[in-house]
């Protein structure tokens, strides 16, 4: 594989009234490498490619690999948090793995064309396609210079793929500054299924108060009973959907798997967990009748933004995006409950060099400032702006409550 000759950055300078909006997509290649290939929107007929050669891949994918908090094939969910923890809760080693991610996976030539706008005033939108080797790595964090990540050199976003994008099925929800919040936080799972339990503290002041906010808007609460039949009803001419809880994975993108409080009874595709509760796939929200999403979707659960890790890119983002979403916020990877985040910290497994106060509440946190993005104009700039908040907290502190583990796991796709 060869890196190709980079026009000038003078060729994409002439911006006019645009804001400058470069689609970056990655694409695996047979021999084990990735291309690389970007356009910037004002100036698409000046396309750059770049390729990574298998080898420097291997290396990055190597370093990363214990660090992505996935279950292995017969490694549990707290092994394989256990295992990210080492590297995402100390600073020195989840830096030195962020910086050499950047280095192999940001194209040289890229950076400059950022630099070039960023020198002039103007913060680029980057969005991003990634390959199926790629799927888990968090742009956001990834490290580009000395206590800089990407989301301080750009607003970060990933790129739903063409064929979702423009799909002639696709519905697009109109914008509803204003409307109604449907709120599925913390909905009860039938029985005590094993890893479906609750991911909230019983009094979860934080989230509390970010659905308060909401004030007569909010339909839903914390804890609910919800099925899919009384989901779809209650998104009848909402503006948002905020879920919070728990997503599996199944054998394919489209079987990806959202709980509710279904019991048998429920009509899906997927198959009864226990005796006692069938999920909602992913396939479901596509393709049966009565689902319309609203313009903007959080999906706050383990894996619910992991599409791009499939061979078929299309799982629960893909699936709310063709019902109507335009602005989706997931999550690549596991997360940690704060419990779970204390548990890690007790155990000694991470490097950090200060004492977190207990509780922790740094997922709660996460869901208010989710929450409060999808409220903006500008849901991938309000939530880039709380990242470089706590990323800068992280850098200057190292303090395992600002972890990117946490931070570094969400990202908004955008249409």
């Amino acid at each position: 594989m060869v890196t190709m000759a980079m026009p000038r950055v003078e060729e994409i300078a002439d911006l006019g009234d645009a804001r400058p909006t470069v689609q970056l997509k990655y694409v695996d290649t047979n021999d084990g490498g990735v291309w690389a290939t970007w356009r910037w929107e004002h100036a698409l007929d000046n396309p750059r490619i770049w390729g990574i050669q298998p080898a420097q891949l291997a290396g990055a994918l190597a370093a990363f690999a214990p660090a992505t908090p996935m279950p292995q094939p017969g490694e549990s969910v707290d092994d394989a948090l256990r295992r990210a923890w080492a590297v995402w809760g100390d600073f020195e080693r989840e830096k030195q793995l962020s910086w050499a991610l950047a280095n192999s996976l940001i194209p040289g030539q890229l950076g400059a064309e950022l630099n070039h706008f960023l020198e002039r005033g103007l913060r680029p939108h980057v969005r991003i396609q990634p390959s199926r080797a790629l799927g888990f790595v968090p742009w956001e964090a990834l490290r580009v210079d000395e206590g800089e990540r990407m989301v301080h050199n750009g607003d970060v976003s990933a790129l739903l793929p063409a064929s979702v994008r423009n799909s002639r099925h696709r519905l697009i929800a109109p914008e509803r500054p204003g409307a109604p919040v449907v709120a599925a936080v913390n909905p009860v799972v039938p029985g005590r299924i094993p890893g479906l339990g609750s991911v909230l503290r019983d009094d979860e002041p934080i989230v509390d108060a970010a659905l308060a906010s909401l004030g007569d808007r909010l339909r839903g609460s914390v804890r609910v009973h919800l099925s899919r039949a009384q989901l779809r009803e209650a998104l009848d001419g909402a503006g948002r959907l905020v879920y919070v809880g728990h997503v599996t994975g199944g054998a394919f993108g489209l079987d990806t798997r959202l709980h509710l409080t279904d019991g048998p009874e429920a009509q899906g595709r997927a198959s009864v967990i226990a005796g006692q509760h069938r999920p909602l796939t992913a396939f479901d929200i596509a393709f049966d009748d009565g689902w319309v999403m609203p313009s903007r979707v959080a999906l706050i659960a383990c894996g619910s933004g992991r599409d791009q890790t499939f061979a078929d890119p299309t799982g629960l983002v893909a699936a709310v995006a063709m019902r109507g979403a335009r602005y989706v916020t997931s999550a690549r990877w596991t997360l940690p409950t704060d419990v779970g985040l204390e548990w890690l910290h007790a155990a000694g497994l991470s490097g950090s060099a200060t004492e977190s106060p207990a509780p922790f509440s740094a997922f709660a946190g996460m869901v208010a400032a989710v929450n409060a993005a999808q409220e903006q104009a500008d849901p991938v700039a309000a939530l880039g702006a709380w990242q470089r908040e706590q990323a800068e907290m992280w850098e200057r502190t190292g303090d395992a409550a600002y972890t990117p583990l946490i931070w570094g796991a969400v990202t908004t796709t955008m249409s």
